[in-house]
């Protein structure tokens, strides 16, 4: 069973290279989780279950790529309703107001054929602030319906803090109850889009 990818615009208002290819991000092979600690000893987990968007890379330069990824704040799951509808309010990522996680790419760094960085801006709470993503490169292969397909994963390291999601209790042993840095896993699929 094939899987359809809805085509996602990238950095709107630019123009894509003459000779460049576009990836499109497959969301249902695609997953982002993130990890914090809860009570300073015990570690909470969770992921989002909506994101889209794509990569248009220079055949040229392949160096030179514009990257826009885009989550659906309120799809977060962290396997427990009551903390999830906490997670979604005013007092973190108030996803009425700020519906959308964003990270557009700004330049690459390193070996593309293995490990390399990522530098872009990430948007949360309406809050961008310049990110690292450590990238490995774990492949290309052609699926059964004759399409080309790339994987990569990532890590990151953000303080949450620093993008206004402040909320916080102390304990009465000592420390938060909710730790300020939050470590970003992503497992990413592009499907290469068919040539104009």
């Amino acid at each position: 069973m094939s899987t359809t990818v809805t085509p996602v615009p990238v950095q709107s208002g630019t123009t894509a290279p003459a000779q460049a290819t576009t990836w499109q991000i497959d969301p249902t092979h695609t997953s982002v989780g993130f990890a914090v600690k809860h009570l300073v000893i015990a570690t909470v987990k969770g992921q989002f279950g909506s994101v889209s968007g794509a990569v248009v890379v220079d055949e040229r330069n392949p160096r030179k790529v514009q990257l826009e990824v885009e989550i659906d704040a309120s799809s977060i799951d962290t396997r427990t309703e009551q903390r999830d509808a906490h997670l979604r309010s005013a007092d973190f990522l108030d996803v009425e107001k700020h519906p959308k996680i964003r990270f557009v790419g700004k330049r690459v760094e390193g070996d593309l054929e293995g490990d390399f960085r990522l530098v872009g801006d990430l948007t949360i709470r309406g809050t961008t602030r310049e990110t690292v993503l450590e990238v490995t490169n774990e492949g290309r292969a052609r699926d059964p319906w004759g399409g080309e397909r790339a994987v990569f994963s990532a890590k990151t390291k953000i303080n949450r803090a620093e993008f206004g999601l402040t909320w916080n209790q102390a304990l009465e042993t000592g420390g938060v109850l909710v730790g300020e840095d939050v470590r970003i896993s992503l497992d990413v699929e592009l499907v290469k889009a068919a040539q104009a």
